[in-house]
């Protein structure tokens, strides 16, 4: 067998594959959102495209190594200038160099088109997000029955109970999230949907809010969040600005942080203790 020839078709196969989960990484949901939701393509999970990813990268490095052992005379004459001497900054590598500290550089400060290929991908986990719901908090399909429902003020007793009416097997509530679903064929998702009757937040005058900044709160408009908690918006925006906080409806909390020179946490804060403080007066 000729091994030049093996490890040049190597590296072309390996270097469509890799082609192929680059692609599928770049859209894929964010991590966050793919465990929690179950996702997968083809019958491969985020991570089984991501060890796939790895290992042919590394399937590829290989190759490329034995490519450039078998080609390292073709090699050096690139690296050589119109006198036949060895140099490494030839004209070809100078601008190879420039080229790939670019994009590196461009990159790092967020610049076009290296920002829009980013912000590209972005907006496809954004809509996925959307597609598939957030989960309460990161990895909390890792988390036991249990962990999960003191988390989230659940009665457990109460979704023991949702469980077992809905034929869904548990062996007991130190599984987590992840192995239930996994166990019945759903999504950890899916099984937090059968037991969120069990909940029982807190509330004040009809009103309900989280004690802690809900996963996405950043991305999420004011209008939006007012809507979900059914505050009445005109109020919050008034409160807000007493706090020296100007708003408006159609913008995310992180929007209204940066205009204000807050952080998000704090704009947290400070809807927390209108809700709460101002209604319970």
């Amino acid at each position: 067998m000729n091994m030049r020839k093996i490890t040049s078709m190597t590296m072309f196969v390996s270097f469509l594959f890799l082609v192929l989960t680059s692609i599928i990484l770049y859209i894929v949901p964010y991590g966050r959102v793919a465990y929690w939701a179950g996702w997968k393509l083809w019958g491969l999970t985020k991570g089984e495209w991501g060890d796939l990813h790895i290992n042919l990268g590394f399937l590829f490095l290989f190759a490329g190594f034995l490519h450039m052992y078998y080609n390292w005379a073709p090699i050096k004459a690139y690296m050589k200038n119109r006198a036949r001497e060895l140099k490494v900054f030839t004209p070809s590598f100078n601008v190879a160099l420039l080229l790939t500290l670019v994009v590196a550089v461009g990159t790092y400060l967020e610049v076009p088109p290296m920002s829009t290929v980013i912000n590209f991908g972005t907006s496809f986990k954004d809509r996925a997000s959307e597609k598939y719901g957030e989960p309460p908090y990161g990895h909390a399909e890792l988390s036991s029955l249990k962990l999960f429902a003191k988390k989230q003020n659940l009665d457990l007793s109460v979704a023991m109970e949702l469980l077992a009416k809905a034929d869904i097997r548990v062996l007991n509530s130190k599984e987590t999230l992840a192995a239930i679903a996994a166990a019945n064929r759903m999504s950890p998702q899916d099984i937090y949907d059968i037991i969120k009757p069990a909940a029982a937040q807190k509330s004040v005058d009809g009103v309900k809010f989280p004690d802690s900044p809900m996963t996405g709160f950043g991305k999420k408009t004011l209008g939006a969040l007012c809507s979900e908690y059914e505050l009445m918006f005109p109020v919050i925006q008034q409160k807000l600005a007493e706090r020296g906080v100007n708003a408006e409806a159609a913008m995310t909390i992180k929007e209204i942080a940066a205009a204000n020179d807050r952080e998000p946490m704090g704009i947290f804060e400070d809807l927390h203790e209108i809700i709460y403080e101002n209604l319970e007066k």
